[in-house]
């Protein structure tokens, strides 16, 4: 049974783009790869051939793994969220207790995630934490550090 998560329009397309990609390019690229090397001789010493074997397994691993993601894959209407409780597709302003530093993510789906852009996955630990609680809200975090205590001040879409 494939877990559901939940993308934004342009994150389930890039998910498709990519596994689309895979199948449709790369696949056959390391096939033909297979193919050369098994017309090189003597398979058990072909070095060639062992890692193109080894690449197709990845591949493949790599292609399921994406199909059972996409499978459970859905489309949030974004217009339909409560602005009032963070949510996936929040986008969060948040302030860390104990040193009053401000931060802003946006908590997105596991593939979408990119810190750099401030996307945040809802699976994190500090995502996790932050799900449900309001403006105002202290949510208390288990870290590998120990306990972090973030304080909700804005929630937006």
């Amino acid at each position: 049974m494939s877990e559901v998560s939940y993308y934004t329009a342009e994150g389930l397309k890039k998910l498709k783009a990519e596994l689309e990609q895979l199948e449709a390019v790369e696949r056959p690229r390391v096939s033909n790869d297979i193919a050369e090397a098994r017309d090189k001789g003597d398979l058990s010493e072909n070095a060639e051939y062992h890692a193109a074997k080894e690449e197709q397994s990845y591949l493949e691993l790599k292609i399921a793994k994406l199909k059972q993601v996409y499978s459970g894959a859905r489309i949030i209407d974004e217009s339909q969220l409560d602005n009032s409780k963070v949510l996936v597709l929040s986008k969060v302003k948040i302030k860390n207790v104990a040193n009053k530093m401000e931060f802003s993510y946006t908590l997105v789906a596991d593939s979408e995630s990119d810190l750099k852009t401030g996307k945040l996955s809802v699976n994190s630990p500090i995502g996790k934490g932050l799900l449900g609680k309001e403006v105002g809200d202290v949510a208390e975090i288990q870290v590998p550090n120990g306990i972090m205590k973030f304080e909700i001040i804005d929630i937006s879409r």
